[in-house]
């Protein structure tokens, strides 16, 4: 990434816009520009609508976050030109003219403005790039605004596929604006298009002046002087300059504001059209559009070349497969379900090489003395250990790492943004959503980067319900041995349909709109092994600090406990779930008491709780369905609690136990009924 992509930190002196001060930036541009894209791409997951006053045009609204500093954000409707506009068309002329305020002139019409928010600090021109000379004739009329304007040269993608290269450079040195190449469908510069509009709110500077011709320049000097009174300036509360050249060219709004207001006035201006038109080889509005254009298509060749043979670069292809509206969802599903077929496939294999074969040999190892029973729950415990880590937590955390170095991981995230939104969340949750199949720990501390509370709190309490490698390697262990493929995949499809029901209803709970946030689009890159070493052992250090004293003091205490028959009490009052409700063997309820500590505890724990390894010998299908998905959603683990505390809290924390155990029992009690009521039918 280039010195100029990255975000540079704010001196004290800078100005941050934040509440209340949030800098006001409007998105303009012509039809299919890609404007509203833009405005999606970012937005909250709940953005106002609403239409200007006494029209059909629909606008939407909503802050969007950039770093310390917020933008109110507004999607204007379409906007072709700012001459000659009529009806509801005009209602958007007058927004960006007087915001939520009425001149002298307009007052008669409604008693509220246009819109219910001030006139815009900032303008972003949406341009199509692919058809770049359409577009320039209304970036020749907005510097009469009078407003600071970053353009963004959108659709970079569909221009180079046809050829059209455009040197941005020279296309902002003659325009006097910045010049941001975007690809708003794909993400890529929005990040650098909101630092710019930052930029440009701090030190505004509006764009260099885009003179029309001599010839028509002397008339609209003419006419100039005939408009330029005081009490004009103060009634029509606009730039001179725009002004002038809107009554050049006759435009039927303002000449009928002068007819009202100014009669007086209404002459001279009829005299000097009708002396222009016999002096001109044509009418004079038909000169001056004439001259415009004239201006844009040279503006156009020089700053724009055709290419016969433009080249595709690897990246492109990519991001055509990743980015793109519909196969980009393809081809997110495609890379999950090649994680899990890998993850599938390389864990069968590992686990037969390891935990299979040391549990083989101490399998006639059945001591009957207290120190006997330590030394075999030590043994199962480390077993239990190599079973799920190698296996299952390291191929798993490893890909997901791979995937996040290679810049795959954020285009996914980039994708799924729709999801997000349906669910009550923006997109930038996926990175810490998908980091949760690694490990829950990570995934909930990194929605402390999120800026909304509401964001933070929420994604914290979803990602619980994902599933980490941890309950994974359970349902992958058992189901996958026991239910087969389609069972496994049964499971994490429940899982997903789950969270997103939840994250629904929880959007009730926290009912407040959180701010739009951008989601940054690195570069492709080969993973390097030192990263990527580095980043998975960070992800998986807590196995040998956490989880192995875990594993191992947890299946010492269990096998201690059913050697003096103390298990039996714990079972006897976790009864209610395990046999009432979940129809499981009562001797489960200690493996899931101490599933608590860490989720890997219960596979092991199961083992010993039925005395073997062969699951399927002691539960039917309907009893290992039932107790997965329980597992699957029931109590995050300690870790994930403690991180919790930190993230969101202890009120929510402990919200999130009561949510967990809830939805563990309600799921579980559908699921086991359902299939029950399914056997009986057969």
């Amino acid at each position: 990434m280039q010195e100029s992509d990255t975000i540079q930190p704010l001196t004290w002196h800078e100005h941050i816009y934040r509440g209340e001060n949030r800098l006001r930036v409007a998105l303009v541009g012509q039809h299919n520009s890609g404007k509203s894209t833009i405005f999606h791409a970012v937005a909250s997951t709940s953005y106002r609508t609403g239409k200007l006053t006494g029209t059909h045009k629909p606008y939407a609204e909503c802050p969007v976050q950039i770093g310390a500093d917020e933008v109110h954000l507004v999607d204007l409707p379409d906007l072709q030109s700012l001459r000659d506009l009529q009806g509801d068309d005009l209602e958007a002329l007058k927004y960006l003219l007087w915001g939520d305020a009425r001149p002298l002139i307009s007052r008669h019409e409604r008693s509220e403005p246009p819109a219910p928010f001030s006139r815009p600090d900032v303008l972003v021109y949406v341009i199509d790039a692919s058809s770049l000379q359409q577009s320039l004739e209304l970036a020749l009329e907005l510097p009469e605004l009078g407003l600071p304007v970053v353009i963004a040269l959108n659709m970079m993608d569909e221009a180079h596929r046809k050829g059209v290269e455009i040197d941005k450079d020279l296309l902002s040195e003659k325009l006097g604006v910045p010049v941001i190449p975007t690809v708003a469908l794909k993400g890529h510069g929005l990040t650098e298009l909101f630092q710019q509009i930052l930029k440009t709110g701090r030190k505004p500077v509006c764009p260099l002046p885009q003179p029309a011709s001599p010839h028509i320049q002397a008339w609209a000097k003419k006419l100039h002087e005939a408009i330029d009174q005081p009490e004009i300036n103060e009634a029509f509360a606009m730039p001179g300059s725009m002004l002038t050249m809107n009554l050049l060219e006759k435009d039927a709004y303002f000449l009928s504001e002068f007819e009202s207001h100014f009669p007086e006035t209404l002459p001279a201006i009829r005299a000097l059209h009708s002396e222009a038109d016999k002096t001109l080889p044509r009418p004079l509005t038909d000169e001056v559009h004439a001259d415009r254009h004239h201006r844009s298509v040279v503006l156009f060749e020089d700053v724009a070349r055709l290419v016969h043979k433009p080249k595709i670069s690897w990246e492109d292809r990519l991001d055509m497969l990743f980015l793109h509206p519909s196969w980009g969802l393809i081809g997110s599903l495609s890379v999950f379900a090649a994680v899990l077929f890998m993850v599938f496939e390389v864990s069968t294999a590992l686990d037969a090489m390891s935990a299979a074969r040391l549990a083989d040999m101490v399998s006639g190892w059945q001591p009957d003395t207290a120190t006997g029973v330590i030394g075999r729950a030590v043994v199962d415990g480390l077993i239990g250990l190599i079973g799920i880590v190698v296996p299952y937590m390291l191929p798993l955390v490893l890909m997901l790492v791979a995937l996040e170095e290679s810049g795959i991981m954020h285009r996914i995230a980039f994708v799924v943004d729709r999801f997000f939104h349906a669910i009550g969340l923006h997109g930038k949750v996926a990175v810490p959503f998908l980091l949760g199949l690694g490990c829950n720990v990570p995934a909930i501390a990194a929605t402390k980067g999120l800026s909304s509370g509401r964001d933070r709190v929420v994604s914290s309490l979803l990602i619980t319900f994902v599933p980490c490698s941890a309950r994974s390697a359970i349902v992958l262990a058992l189901g996958a041995k026991y239910l087969g493929v389609m069972g496994v995949f049964l499971l994490f499809t429940l899982s997903l349909l789950v969270i997103a029901i939840l994250g629904r209803l929880l959007s009730h709970r926290y009912p407040e709109i959180s701010p739009g946030m951008i989601q940054e689009i690195p570069a492709y890159g080969w993973p390097k092994m030192q990263p990527l070493l580095s980043s998975t052992w960070s992800r998986t250090r807590d196995i040998l600090t956490i989880v192995t004293p875990l594993l191992v003091g947890g299946s010492v205490i269990l096998a201690l406990l059913q050697f003096a028959g103390a298990d039996q009490i714990i079972n006897t009052a976790l009864a209610p779930v395990t046999v009432w409700a979940l129809g499981l063997p009562a001797v489960l309820g200690v493996p899931i008491l101490f599933g608590v500590l860490r989720k890997e505890l219960s596979l092991v724990m199961i083992y010993q709780a039925l005395g073997t390894f062969e699951v399927g010998q002691v539960l039917d299908s309907i009893q290992i369905t039932t107790f997965l998905v329980f597992l699957l959603f029931y109590i995050p683990c300690v870790s994930t609690f403690a991180v919790m505390l930190k993230v969101i809290g202890r009120k929510e924390a402990f919200f999130s136990i009561a949510l967990s155990i809830g939805v563990a029992l309600i799921v579980a009690l559908i699921t086991r009924f359902f299939l029950t009521g399914m056997h009986g039918l057969t």
